[in-house]
């Protein structure tokens, strides 16, 4: 079996089979009039789809974080607690959830903030002011978080235990401890699967569509019904994902060649 070194000597031919195709989608967004109309369009829900993917990730990195030392805590109330809400989300499919966040969670949110509104005197708002981005968003926050609970934990687990109680012969808090001595070593270790998570919001930020939020797949959907060119039309929405998932691919292969590199130093 070959290890991770061998396997980065590899030459690339999959990115050379990637490269000239989108090198030919490109080609022809420039030189097809058809392809360069729908491009100019689908560019619009681009910043949407980056802007729903960054801003989801980073709450679900927050959150799963905090489940998975929910998960290690000493206290089994907490830690139940921490495994059943884990289960629970990684049982119940995204486009399910984001359905019942939307019109379930969301105005059962503003009716319990319209009962407090009224007992401190505050104006009510109505369901229709809970914008669909942030509901989007809400149910991927929901979803992602439980993936990258069990993500950290095994991260967090895999940081040898002497170290830490060298840390507290030390003098070092626990705020310290997992500062200076748990968390840098746990993040070389869950690099990998949280940098594919990561790329895996990309993908599935295409759910938010099914709310109308005006991303490149609710676009590129309304741009074909529109003109009935489907075939140029999700040739460039596939264009468009596959340009950043691979290239984030490829950003994330090297950071951690540099770290295995450091690591190995």
């Amino acid at each position: 079996m070959l290890g991770p070194s061998d396997q980065d000597k590899d030459f690339p031919y999959w990115l050379v089979i990637v490269g000239v195709t989108v090198a030919w989608l490109f080609y022809e967004v420039l030189a097809n009039d058809i392809y360069s109309q729908t491009l100019t369009t689908l560019l619009r829900g681009l910043w949407t789809t980056v802007y729903v993917t960054l801003i989801a990730y980073a709450g679900a990195s927050a959150l799963g974080l905090l489940l998975a030392l929910a998960m290690m805590s000493r206290f089994i109330v907490v830690r139940q607690a921490a495994r059943l809400y884990v289960e629970v989300m990684r049982g119940v499919p995204i486009i399910v959830l984001l359905l019942y966040v939307a019109f379930v969670v969301a105005p059962g949110m503003v009716e319990g903030w319209n009962l407090l509104a009224a007992q401190i005197g505050l104006e009510p708002v109505r369901t229709r002011d809970f914008p669909l981005i942030a509901r989007a968003i809400m149910a991927l926050v929901l979803a992602y978080a439980s993936f990258l609970a069990e993500v950290f934990r095994a991260g967090l687990q895999s940081v040898d235990r002497g170290q830490i109680e060298a840390a507290e012969s030390l003098g070092l808090n626990g705020w310290q401890r997992f500062r200076h001595i748990v968390f840098p070593q746990a993040f070389r270790t869950i690099l990998p699967p949280y940098g594919n998570d990561f790329v895996a919001m990309v993908k599935d930020s295409s759910l938010v569509s099914v709310l109308g939020v005006a991303d490149i797949a609710q676009l590129g959907k309304v741009t074909a019904a529109g003109n009935f060119r489907y075939f140029e039309t999700y040739n460039v929405v596939a264009l468009l994902y596959l340009t950043m998932t691979i290239g984030l691919s490829l950003i994330l292969r090297r950071v951690e060649m540099r770290l295995r590199a450091r690591t190995h130093r």
